[in-house]
């Protein structure tokens, strides 16, 4: 019996193996672009299920800050940007409650580290109330465990990353739901 040697690979087998490695390399490609749709797809169901409107744009205004009433001791201030919507052009401002933001410092009278890095051009989806009158969006935050409608969403806001999938929600903190029991 004739030893083959284990160094040599026929042109078929070679052909064989170069097809195989192609073919992992268009599955493995065609998963990551399914999984970005459906990261881009995302934003709006999770939306719809927690009872918001849904915008995505580009910030076009440095974060400002917005003093506010105290309630049981603690100061609701807000931070607002202003963002053109890609569904239709126009620019709406943005309120931000201060209290859910996860660096978010007791009465302070500054924008939350988290926060003021919204640069400009950068890219965000937002689910929340959209204002009644201008155009505007708030309630971009946590509802505390309330179950969602029209008049109090389950909101968020994330930015937007450079390979199309979402960052985490800025305003997701907990830690001042005991201000609306």
């Amino acid at each position: 019996m004739e030893a083959k040697n284990p160094c040599f690979i026929n042109r078929s087998t070679y052909r064989n193996m170069k097809e195989k490695r192609q073919m992992k390399k268009f599955l493995v490609s065609l998963c990551l672009l399914t999984q970005a749709m459906y990261a881009m797809a995302d934003g709006q169901t999770d939306c719809d299920a927690a009872a918001g409107s849904y915008l995505t744009g580009t910030v076009n205004a440095k974060p400002t800050f917005a003093d506010g009433k105290a309630l049981k001791g603690v100061k609701l201030s807000h931070t607002h940007i202003s963002v053109k919507a890609d569904k239709d052009g126009r620019t709406y401002d943005v309120a931000m409650d201060n209290v859910y933001a996860k660096d978010y410092q007791k009465n302070s009278t500054s924008i939350p580290k988290s926060l003021a890095a919204f640069k400009l051009g950068d890219k965000v989806e937002m689910c929340g109330q959209l204002y009644t009158s201008g155009y505007g969006i708030h309630w971009v935050h946590d509802n505390c465990n309330v179950t969602p409608d029209q008049a109090h969403p389950n909101g968020f806001i994330k930015n937007v990353l450079a390979d199309g999938s979402e960052g985490g929600n800025l305003e997701a903190s907990e830690a001042y739901c005991y201000l609306w029991n």
